[in-house]
C-alpha cells in the first residue's frame, strides 16, 4: 500500500446494530476495493475483520478491526466496530479515531436500538454520518418505511442517495439520484439502465432535497438554487460535504453486502463527500488537555493517540494509534507524554485485519500501528519529545456487572494475575479487583457476555480454566442496644500464670455524629480510677478489642459502629501481662456483643437509572421487588427520565443485564455505594446461616 498524503484519507467508523451486516458489508468493502480477491462470509469463519478465536466461535464481533482500502485515489481507513452492547467502548473509541462514520441498517428489521444509539450519538457529537440501508436482496426488505421511520424518530435531514428498483426478490439495482441515473448489478458488476418514467418525478423530488441542503451552505449556492440553475460537480461535492458537517444532511444509500449491490456507490459518496482530517471543518475527535493544539498537518511536531490496543500471546503487544499531526517514522524514538518515558518503535505497519502491512511512516490523519512499545497502553499520547502536547484520555463507562472467579488449579494463582492484566490492557473497559475483605477475585464489565469472553480467552490464550462462584458481599455487623459485661481471663500452670480482668461497656455509636476521625468506626475510651487496671495495660485492652472487631459474633464480618469503654478491673502483681488483658478483652467482647442486640449491617447502593418513559412502570416496579426506594425523577433534555433510587448491593448483582432485558437496551444506569444499613430479619437469618455452614 502506497503513502497517501493527508488531504486523500478518509477515516470511517462502521457502526449500527448486531446482526445489520457490518462484517459483511466490510467484506464488501474490501472486495470491491481489490484489497481482497475473494470475499470471506461469517459462516465459513473467514472474514478479514473477524479474525480472533473468540469471533469466529461466536460468529458476532467483540472488537474493532483496521481495514484500510483504496479508491479513487483515495486511502478509507474503515473501522469496523462491534453491534453488541457489551462493547460499546469499542464503537466509542472507533467514533473518536474517525472523522465521519456509516451506521449500517438491517433492511428487513428495520431501526432497531443500535441504530437509534449511533444516529443520537454521532448527531450529538456532530460526525458527518451515512446510513446504509443493507439485505435490500431479503424477503420483507422495506426502504420505504425504513425512511419514514427515520424522518419521524429524527429529522427530513436524512435523505436517501439512491432508490432501489425494487425489494426482496424484486431488487435488481438502484438509482443514483445524485447522477439521475440507473443501475442494474449483476453481483459486484453493473449496468446503466433507464430509469423507469413512473419513478422520474420521485428522482426529481429527493434530488430537490439535496439541493436545497447543498443551496443552505452558501449564499451564493442560495441564490443559484432559488434561480433553478443546475449546480456545478464541484459546487455539488463542495456543498454536500458542507451539509454533511452542519448535519443539514445525511446521506441514505441502499444496497446489499451480499450481493454487492450499492457498494461502489457507498465508495464514491465516501471518497467524494466525506471530510479529510485536515479539513477544517471536520470534526477534531481527540481533544486537547494542554494549551499546544496541532494543526492535522505532516508539517506540524508529531502527536498521536493509542486508542486501541491489541496483546496476543503468540503476536505481542501493538498499539494501534491515530496520528494526529506530523509524521511518524520507522526510525523514530517516540516520547510518551502520558507516561512521561521515551519509546523504541518496534515495527510500524498498516493493520488489515490482523494483516500486518508494513510501512516506514504515517502522516497526520491516518491511522497506524507500532508493536513493542512496552509502556504505552490504551489512551495515551505519543508526541515529538521536543515540543510534546497531551491529549484528553479515553474515557469508559464504570463497569456495573461483576462476577467473582477462581482459576480450577491451584497452580494458576499466578499465572491468572498476570494474564488478566494483559487481557485488561486490551480492554480498559473491565475491571479486575482482589477483594481483601471476602479474599475474591473479582472481574467487572458491561454485561454477561463480554465477561464470558474474557474467561474464554482465559482458557484459549493463557491455558487457564476458571469456574464463577458466588459473589460475596462485604456486609458489617453492629449493635442496637447496650451491654455491661466482665471479661476475666485466669490460668495457672505451675509457673507463673496469666490473669487479666476488666469491666468494659459497649453500646453504639453513628460515625457521622463524632467530631474526630474515627478509626475503623470503633472507639476505645477508657475511665478507670484508683489503678484498678494499670495504665500500662490499656494499650493491651484495645488492642485486644481491635482484633476482635475483625470478625463479629454474628457471621464472622468486621464489626463497626462500637464503643467501648473500660471502667474497672483488676490485677496481679505476678501473672498479670498484656497477653492476659489482651484475652480478657476478648472474652468480654464476645460476651458485650451477644448482650447488646447484634445486627447484621448490608451496603447500600444508590442506583441512576437512564430510562425512556416507555419503561418507566418497569423499571420503578422491579426496584421495588429489588427492596429498593425511589428517591425521585428527573426529565432529561433528550427526553429520557434520570430515576434515582436506593438499593441493597446484593439485589444488584445482575441488575445490568435484567435492565437490558426491561427496556430492550435503552436504558443504562450506574451505582456507587452511599451507606451500610440493617438487614431485614429473614434475610439475615439465612446469611448468617449460610455463613456459619461455611465455616
Amino acid at each position: 500500500m502506497k503513502n497517501y498524503a493527508t488531504s486523500n484519507i478518509r477515516n470511517i467508523a462502521l457502526t449500527g446494530h448486531s446482526g445489520s451486516g457490518k462484517t459483511t458489508l466490510a467484506e464488501a468493502l474490501l472486495y470491491k476495493s481489490g484489497a481482497i480477491k475473494r470475499m470471506g462470509s461469517i459462516d465459513d469463519k473467514n472474514t478479514v475483520s473477524d479474525y480472533n478465536k473468540q469471533e469466529t466461535k461466536r460468529q458476532v464481533s467483540i472488537s474493532t478491526s483496521i481495514l484500510p482500502v483504496e479508491w479513487d485515489n483515495k486511502k478509507i481507513n474503515f473501522i469496523d466496530t462491534p453491534g453488541y452492547f457489551d462493547f460499546e467502548r469499542e464503537v466509542y473509541a472507533a467514533l473518536r479515531a474517525s472523522e465521519a462514520a456509516v451506521i449500517v441498517i438491517d433492511a428487513v428489521s428495520g431501526v432497531e436500538v443500535g441504530t437509534e444509539k449511533m444516529l443520537k450519538y454521532t448527531q450529538d457529537i456532530e460526525l458527518p454520518r451515512v446510513i446504509f440501508v443493507n439485505k435490500m436482496e431479503k424477503e420483507n426488505a422495506k426502504l420505504n418505511e425504513i425512511v419514514s421511520d427515520l424522518h419521524q424518530r429524527f429529522s427530513k435531514t436524512i435523505i436517501p442517495f439512491t432508490l432501489s428498483l425494487g425489494e426482496g426478490e424484486d431488487f435488481k439495482g438502484l438509482i443514483d439520484v445524485l447522477s439521475k441515473k440507473a443501475y442494474e448489478y449483476d453481483g459486484f458488476e453493473r449496468k446503466e439502465v433507464e430509469i423507469p418514467e413512473i419513478r422520474k418525478a420521485e428522482v426529481d423530488v429527493v434530488y430537490n432535497e439535496i439541493a436545497e441542503a447543498v443551496a443552505e451552505t452558501d449564499d451564493d449556492l442560495m441564490e443559484k438554487y432559488f434561480a433553478e440553475e443546475e449546480f456545478s460537480h464541484e459546487e455539488l461535492m463542495s456543498g454536500i460535504t458542507s451539509a454533511l458537517l452542519n448535519g443539514t444532511a445525511v446521506p441514505l444509500i441502499a444496497g446489499s453486502a451480499e450481493t454487492g449491490a450499492g457498494i461502489d456507490i457507498l465508495l464514491d459518496i465516501i471518497a467524494e463527500y466525506m471530510p479529510a482530517p485536515d479539513d477544517k471543518r471536520a470534526r477534531y475527535g481527540f481533544r486537547h488537555a494542554d494549551d499546544k493544539v496541532r494543526e492535522v498537518s505532516p508539517d506540524a511536531p508529531m502527536s498521536a493517540v493509542v486508542f486501541k490496543t491489541i496483546s496476543d500471546p503468540f503476536v505481542g503487544k501493538i498499539s494501534v494509534m491515530k496520528v494526529i499531526s506530523g509524521t511518524i517514522h520507522q526510525d523514530d524514538d517516540i516520547y510518551n507524554v502520558t507516561k512521561d518515558i521515551n519509546e523504541k518503535i518496534g515495527g510500524l505497519f498498516y493493520l488489515r485485519g490482523k494483516e500486518q502491512i508494513k510501512t516506514d511512516r504515517a502522516v497526520a490523519g491516518d491511522i497506524v500501528a507500532i508493536s513493542k512499545l512496552m509502556e504505552t497502553e490504551t489512551g495515551d499520547t505519543l508526541a515529538d519529545a521536543n515540543d510534546p502536547t497531551l491529549y484528553k484520555p479515553l474515557k469508559y463507562k464504570k463497569p456495573n456487572l461483576f462476577i467473582a472467579i477462581e482459576p480450577k488449579s491451584k497452580g494458576d494463582e499466578d499465572k491468572i494475575s498476570s494474564a488478566l492484566y494483559k487481557l485488561n490492557e486490551e480492554d480498559p473497559s473491565f475491571e479486575v479487583l482482589r477483594n481483601q475483605e471476602t479474599k475474591q477475585l473479582t472481574i467487572g464489565g458491561q454485561g454477561n457476555v463480554q465477561l464470558q469472553i474474557i474467561r474464554d480467552r482465559l482458557a484459549d490464550e493463557y491455558q487457564v480454566e476458571t469456574d464463577e462462584i458466588p459473589l460475596r458481599i462485604a456486609y458489617r455487623e453492629t449493635i442496637k442496644g447496650n451491654s455491661d459485661v466482665q471479661g476475666r481471663h485466669k490460668k495457672q500452670s505451675g509457673g507463673a500464670g496469666q490473669y487479666g480482668d476488666v469491666f468494659i461497656r459497649f453500646e453504639p455509636f453513628n460515625p457521622d455524629e463524632v467530631e474526630e476521625e474515627v478509626q475503623d468506626d470503633f472507639i476505645f475510651e477508657e475511665e478507670v480510677f484508683g489503678g484498678a487496671v494499670p495504665r500500662n495495660y490499656f494499650p493491651a485492652v484495645e488492642k485486644g478489642l481491635r482484633e476482635c472487631i475483625r470478625e463479629g459474633v454474628l457471621a464472622g464480618y468486621p464489626v463497626v459502629g462500637v464503643k467501648a469503654t473500660l471502667y474497672d478491673g483488676s490485677y496481679h502483681a505476678v501473672d498479670s501481662n498484656e497477653m492476659a488483658f489482651k484475652m480478657a478483652a476478648s472474652i468480654a467482647f464476645k460476651k458485650g456483643m451477644n448482650e447488646a442486640q447484634p445486627i447484621l449491617l448490608e451496603p447500600i447502593m444508590q442506583v441512576k437509572v437512564h430510562v425512556p418513559d416507555d419503561y418507566m412502570g418497569d423499571v420503578m416496579g422491579d426496584m421495588n421487588k429489588r427492596r429498593g426506594r425511589i428517591l425521585g425523577m428527573e426529565p432529561q433534555e433528550d427526553g429520557t427520565q434520570l430515576v434515582l433510587a436506593e438499593a441493597p448491593h446484593s439485589e444488584l448483582f445482575e441488575y445490568a443485564i435484567d435492565l437490558r432485558s426491561m427496556t430492550q437496551a435503552r436504558g443504562d444506569f450506574t451505582m456507587e455505594f452511599v451507606r451500610y444499613e440493617e438487614v431485614p430479619k429473614d434475610a439475615a437469618e439465612k446469611i448468617i446461616e449460610e455463613a456459619n455452614e461455611e465455616d
